[in-house]
């Protein structure tokens, strides 16, 4: 009897190494599949890109550098050496919610990825299940009107054989998009921070407005208080004092609405570095002079710098492997299906070697009638690329426009300070000479007046022309990709 049992175990021991074999072939098969299978649809190529060839920019003052080939650094704003506009940058990097936000859409994007990635590999389940149940005793069988619990403990199995390259299209599409998000958070970094400089630059300008409006209360108010002493006199009109207290109460309208817009701005400024507007008070402070030179390097090199075209490049790239999903849809699926495990009515015997269940077996679909979707998800999916290609196109051409707008708004505004600096200086003559003459009663109040008027409107200009000076420099710095480098991560990611 020892001998027969012994005999049973080597037999189903032979059983098992046959199996192990047979499922060692069938798994040989598989990786020869994967190794000679080909990815269907069209593998990605960048399409031919307006202006990609040009070696120079239309504004006048696009003139290359040959001996300063130092890139944009990615903080650029310390360009401006300023110490409260790099702490208000830096605030806004870490604490503003748009950015915040982009981060999370860059971990979500790369968990997505994961997902794609994780059909590379089988799916092992452990289904344990417990029944009990009774069979009819009219069905004639040796286990008729019997009454049994079943312990199941199965690890079930199922692996995609990716022939046709379905999942690698897939983890293709989105890797491609994982990376237009990872470039849309450097477009959006740029952006606040852009919108940071542009805001800080807008309350120096209301604040050198104000000290400019200031001094000429100053002096409005003495020349009121001395025309009012004038008429006392009689040797002034009472038209000299309205005339004077006009003057005067306009200008307090004016100083007014300078610094509600200024209250308003540094209200924008808290808001982008993240905080309640309460929370932020800024000094007062003269709007800075210095406007540092970029050089604006060559359009052809433009592509590679800019974060936005970057995005659109792989949108495009995804939109390609997307036309190879619905390719692979078009042809048989062969997924490999097995379950290994235990199963007994016993709980005493239920791990026991005897009670061993395993299965295997591939297992093929065909789609034979689908009623036109896969066709029609085919040409939907060309369609979407030809909608990302003309997107890709576009960027371009927005990204050679903005430079040649910064461009020409740096080259005529400096045009602009200069021709402004030369009327400041009439202006202070005019006022100069006119007080002169006043004094020797040789004109009327009223010209004072009108001459005080000229200088400090254009005292004013001056201001708001280098303000727009500071934000046109911002501007192209975005234009140029802000520093932006394809191939280097942001420190704010590899934070999170």
């Amino acid at each position: 009897m020892e001998n027969n049992n012994n005999a049973a175990k080597r037999t189903a021991a032979s059983l098992d190494l046959a199996k192990s074999a047979f499922t060692l072939h069938v798994l040989s098969i598989t990786g020869l599949f994967l190794f000679t299978s080909c990815a269907v649809g069209p593998d990605y190529e960048r399409p031919e890109t307006p202006g990609e060839a040009q070696n120079a920019y239309k504004s006048p003052i696009a003139v290359v550098d040959t001996d300063d080939n130092t890139p944009l650094a990615s903080d650029w704003w310390k360009l401006f050496d300023d110490a409260e506009l790099n702490r208000l940058i830096e605030a806004a990097n870490q604490n503003n919610q748009d950015i915040r936000a982009a981060i999370a859409r860059v971990a979500q994007a790369r968990a997505a990825t994961s997902v794609m990635q994780s059909q590379f590999f089988p799916t092992i389940t452990l289904d344990p299940s417990v029944t009990r149940g009774r069979t009819s005793s009219n069905n004639g069988g040796s286990n008729s009107g019997r009454t049994q619990t079943n312990y199941r403990v199965p690890f079930d199995l199922s692996y995609e054989i990716d022939i046709w390259g379905r999942v690698r299209r897939s983890v293709e599409q989105s890797s491609q998009l994982e990376l237009a998000t990872v470039t849309d958070f450097s477009v959006v970094l740029q952006t606040i921070q852009a919108d940071v400089a542009q805001n800080y630059f807008n309350l120096r300008s209301f604040d050198t407005q104000d000290m400019i409006l200031n001094r000429s209360l100053e002096l409005y108010r003495k020349q009121l208080s001395l025309t009012e002493t004038q008429f006392k006199a009689g040797i002034a009109p009472k038209t000299d004092v309205l005339q004077a207290q006009t003057q005067l109460n306009a200008t307090v309208t004016q100083q007014l609405e300078v610094r509600r817009q200024r209250a308003i701005t540094e209200h924008a400024l808290a808001i982008l570095t993240g905080q309640p507007p309460v929370a932020l008070n800024i000094e007062n402070k003269a709007l800075g002079t210095k406007i540092p030179v970029i050089p604006a390097g060559l359009p052809s090199d433009l592509l590679g710098q800019r974060p936005d075209v970057a995005e659109a490049e792989h949108r495009l790239a995804a939109a390609s492997a997307a036309i190879g999903i619905a390719k692979a849809n078009f042809y048989p699926k062969f997924t490999l299906t097995g379950a290994a495990g235990w199963e007994s009515i016993n709980t005493s015997n239920l791990f026991n070697w005897q009670s061993r269940i395993w299965s295997l077996g591939p297992a093929l679909s065909l789609p034979i009638f689908e009623g036109g979707r896969l066709t029609a998800e085919l040409e939907q999916a060309k369609a979407a690329y030809d909608e990302q290609s003309a997107n890709f196109r576009q960027a371009i051409l927005n990204a050679f426009r903005d430079v040649e707008d910064s461009l020409s708004d740096l080259h005529h505004r400096a045009l602009e300070a200069d021709s402004q600096e030369a009327t400041l200086t009439s202006a202070r003559e005019y006022l100069r000479l006119t007080e002169i003459q006043y004094e020797k009663g040789l004109v009327n109040y009223f010209q004072v007046i009108d001459a005080d008027r000229t200088l400090l409107t254009n005292e004013i200009s001056a201001t708001q022309i280098q303000e727009q000076r500071l934000i046109s420099t911002v501007l192209l710095i975005k234009a140029l990709g802000g520093g932006w480098k394809p191939d280097v991560e942001e420190p704010l990611l590899k934070d999170k």
